[in-house]
């Protein structure tokens, strides 16, 4: 077991990085207040560091990609949750609820090798980490964004939108250090620990939103949307509660969302004519990982061509909230055209919306 952190590629391959994955998640989900789910990964690490036998540990053996991107130990963390919901592996609650003196590494083996044939499944795709609390570090650049002169109307494209909840993020209320911005009273209201200065107070108007995914999650679906549940770390029982929200709000007016790969999708909707005064923004929160690199180039060379494009009545804007390993947050880093197109450090986030720090100042582990 890992003493401390150390940073580790997240595209890494080869001898030992597996076990290093998952101590990675390990420290990952404790500085995030993920201790029960920091449990179960280093349960799972233990197995395979002891040789483990059974089908769903040599298949994770197998594995020929990047297990730390491709999110590995976060696969299982969510069919073992599963698990737990339904109910189908009682023992595993004692992780769950938090008890001491237990024996997770026995706990965990008798699951996976009792469930085999339901846990299989969760090793095909990348997790679902819908979060509704990330919206509030895109309207936070939003404000950031007008307060650099570009039109505060907002074309918003998403790509890895999973259930389309933050496409939603004009029907949520947000308290921004102080800053309000939203309907009242929301069908969801974020008020996260602030950091730093406060957010340039600007009027800001959400014109349209879209996304897409290569998996999406129908949120009307009592089905996909315990999938989602399972993937919610079971300590922040607050994302359960905004869960139900978005599944209420689905209910109301599904999001905008298409199946489709980042690649195709950036490209289709940039080639559209894109309205004088409007602001046209690329989002994304925890999913660059998951693309492809192909993809990732398609997407790079989709957004600078239409940004060489961009004037000053129809800029492009790229906003990107993803992890940041070696400090274990995230990070929103924002680019926009025709200038500042080097990126800007934004905020510093919790990876659920718990807190933000405005700029470099917040905190670091």
């Amino acid at each position: 077991m890992a003493e401390k952190y150390q940073f580790l590629d997240i595209g890494a391959t080869g001898p030992g990085i597996l076990v290093a994955a998952f101590d990675n998640q390990v420290m990952y989900c404790n500085s995030s207040g993920a201790d029960r789910t920091a449990r179960i990964c280093a349960a799972l690490r233990d197995l395979l560091e002891r040789g483990e036998g059974g089908a769903v540990l040599e298949r994770v053996r197998a594995w020929s990609g990047a297990p730390l991107a491709d999110a590995v130990p976060l696969r299982l963390a969510g069919g073992l949750h599963s698990l737990y919901l339904n109910g189908a592996e009682p023992a595993l609650a004692a992780i769950y609820e938090g008890r001491d003196g237990v024996d997770d590494v026995a706990i965990v083996a008798a699951a996976l090798h009792e469930h085999e044939a339901e846990l299989l499944p969760w090793l095909d795709g990348p997790p679902q980490t819908n979060e509704a609390g990330r919206s509030a570090n895109f309207i936070a650049a939003m404000l950031w964004l007008a307060d650099q002169g570009l039109p505060p109307r907002f074309e918003c494209l998403e790509i890895g939108s999973s259930a389309g909840i933050n496409l939603m993020l004009d029907r949520y209320h947000y308290d921004l250090g102080g800053v309000q911005v939203g309907p009242e009273p929301g069908a969801m209201r974020f008020k996260p620990e602030w950091e730093g200065a406060a957010p340039p107070d600007h009027a800001i108007e959400i014109v349209s939103a879209k996304g897409c995914d290569v998996a999406p999650v129908d949120l009307t679906d009592p089905a996909q949307a315990v999938r989602l549940k399972a993937y919610i770390w079971p300590e922040h029982t607050v994302r359960f509660e905004r869960m139900e929200a978005a599944i209420a709000e689905a209910g109301k007016e599904a999001p905008d969302l298409l199946r489709m790969n980042a690649a195709d999708f950036v490209e289709a909707e940039l080639a559209k004519p894109q309205p004088a005064g409007t602001t046209r923004m690329l989002m994304h929160s925890i999913v660059w990982q998951y693309v492809p690199e192909e993809q990732q180039a398609r997407v790079t060379a989709a957004m600078e061509a239409a940004g060489a494009r961009a004037t000053a009545d129809r800029p492009m804007a790229w906003v990107a909230l993803e992890a940041n390993r070696v400090l274990h947050i995230h990070e929103m880093v924002v680019r926009y055209w025709p200038e500042g197109e080097s990126g800007a450090l934004v905020t510093r986030a919790h990876p659920h919306g718990a807190w933000i720090g405005w700029g470099s100042s917040s905190r670091t582990i």
